[in-house]
């Protein structure tokens, strides 16, 4: 009970001293946020190597290189995009239309991090809150605090090196449920970032705040007979063992066209993926999804060897992913559903239609609006999926892990992925720069005003008709046939300037 009111009082502590921050960097120019940034960014960059290590020394989660490489990306390689994206002031203006776009920040940021990917994701919500002008309390995991703590402190000190207001990026110490809970609905806080797990997510949504948030990742892989087989199991197999599986746009299931899943099934066990007996698998099952439908956390962003040693079989010490095959999805194949961890589902299919079919199932099953991952020369194909399919990102001969994410992609590097509307969302985007500020409008006149605007109306005209000796046929307004046809032929004369 004390540490939860320690870590509610510490949210209500910080969410003050943050917003008394931001208001003076409301006051910053381009240059001053953009020589920030670059310094923090650089900073975190300079630090990818300790941050990852700590990452999986504290949580237990993942490889210590590939969280390396996620830091990378969250620090320098976001940067890089984001750095000429302008955030100040006037941002746009359109001469024909006489409008002025001018950014405005959204104010004091709460982001909520998750304990899978808990460096890389404060990175990233620290460099893109800042660079629109936002102040930010990270909210971090309870089994990522003292990396999380390490992160913030490294990004906040070298941005106050560069003139950033003390006290505009923190993070909470003491956390707890109750303590991120009353972080979220602070007053002082205008804008939720949540990413983690799903509960956390929905009381993000349902805290009274605009909120982005990201959803479940049940992410099929479709391997259509036009694709280029090597490569698709090389990506598969690597994806699938990035960080043991850590990031929600990782392939969960191959779907394999018949003719070539021999071939691909041959592939993908050359690369170091193990295929599963059905005891084994059964086995696999159990330790994962016991008791319940949310996988078990023991066993989340682990090796195959660990998760064998935990239910008792044999797999080889070169293992790299575990492989099950499967024939229907939901609840009765408990490995049908999301697996942050290296344990790959496999169905088979006749045909695109059929793959199409069965995919559509896995992302109602729990992906909705996240992402699918394709593997076809076929641009038919590829389209067909694109059109078809209820979510967001559709990567195409590249890795779901790295390609969603935008490492291997031209999509915005980001670590929050949501799921649009169809998956509890308000947005299908990578989370951004773009989502961190608004935009004032300035608009000056087109058009006059239309006679009819200016014209006394019905009941300005009873008022001063009222005593009047005219016929009451006399005394009524409204516009009539010649006005309308000045009217139209006034806007149609502007619409052609």
């Amino acid at each position: 009970m004390d540490h939860d009111l320690m870590s509610i009082q510490e949210a209500r502590d910080l969410a003050v001293a943050v917003r008394a921050a931001q208001k003076q960097f409301l006051h910053a120019s381009q240059a001053d946020v953009d020589r920030i940034c670059a310094a923090m960014a650089e900073a975190a960059h300079s630090a990818a190597g300790l941050l990852g290590r700590m990452a999986t020394e504290e949580t237990g989660f993942g490889v210590p290189q590939h969280k390396t490489l996620k830091n990378m990306l969250a620090s320098r390689i976001l940067w890089e995009t984001i750095k000429d994206v302008p955030t100040v002031g006037v941002v746009g203006k359109d001469p024909g239309k006489r409008t002025w776009d001018i950014a405005w920040p959204m104010g004091v940021v709460a982001g909520v991090t998750p304990s899978t990917n808990p460096t890389s994701t404060i990175i990233f919500k620290i460099l893109i809150a800042v660079k629109a002008r936002n102040g930010i309390v990270i909210a971090p995991h309870p089994s990522a605090v003292k990396c999380g703590l390490e992160t913030t402190r490294i990004m906040a000190e070298a941005g106050e090196r560069a003139g950033m207001p003390k006290g505009l990026v923190a993070c909470m110490s003491r956390v707890s449920l109750p303590g991120t809970r009353e972080l979220m609905k602070h007053r002082e806080i205008d804008l939720i970032v949540a990413t983690g797990g799903s509960q956390m997510v929905l009381a993000a949504h349902s805290v009274g705040k605009p909120a982005y948030g990201v959803g479940p990742g049940n992410v099929p892989a479709y391997v259509d007979r036009s694709a280029n087989l090597a490569r698709a199991a090389r990506y598969i197999v690597a994806s699938k063992a990035f960080d043991h599986s850590t990031i929600c746009a990782t392939e969960q299931a191959v779907v394999a066209d018949a003719p070539i899943a021999g071939q691909l099934e041959k592939l993908m066990a050359s690369e170091g993926a193990y295929f599963l007996d059905d005891e084994r698998a059964g086995r696999i099952a159990k330790l994962l999804f016991t008791p319940g439908p949310l996988i078990n956390p023991r066993t989340v962003g682990k090796s195959p060897q660990q998760l064998a040693e935990m239910c008792g079989i044999d797999v080889p010490s070169d293992a790299r992913i575990l492989v099950a095959k499967m024939r229907s999805v939901g609840q009765a194949e408990p490995l049908s559903a999301e697996k942050l961890t290296t344990v790959l589902g496999w169905y088979e299919v006749d045909g695109w239609k059929a793959g199409c079919e069965r995919c559509i199932e896995l992302i109602e099953h729990g992906g909705r609006g996240h992402s699918l991952v394709i593997h076809a020369e076929d641009e038919e194909v590829v389209m067909k999926f694109g059109l078809e399919k209820s979510i967001f990102r559709i990567i195409v001969n590249s890795l779901g892990s790295l390609g969603a994410t935008g490492m291997t992609t031209g999509v915005m590097p980001s670590f929050t992925l949501s799921p649009g509307g169809v998956g509890g969302a308000i947005t299908g985007d990578n989370i951004n720069v773009h989502h961190m500020f608004n935009l004032k409008r300035v608009a000056y006149e087109l058009n006059p005003p239309p006679t009819a605007a200016m014209q006394p109306g019905q009941a300005d005209s009873a008022r001063e008709a009222a005593g009047s000796e005219k016929p009451a046929a006399e005394k009524s307004a409204g516009i009539d046939a010649g006005q309308v046809e000045e009217i139209v032929q006034r806007v149609l004369a502007a619409l052609k300037k």
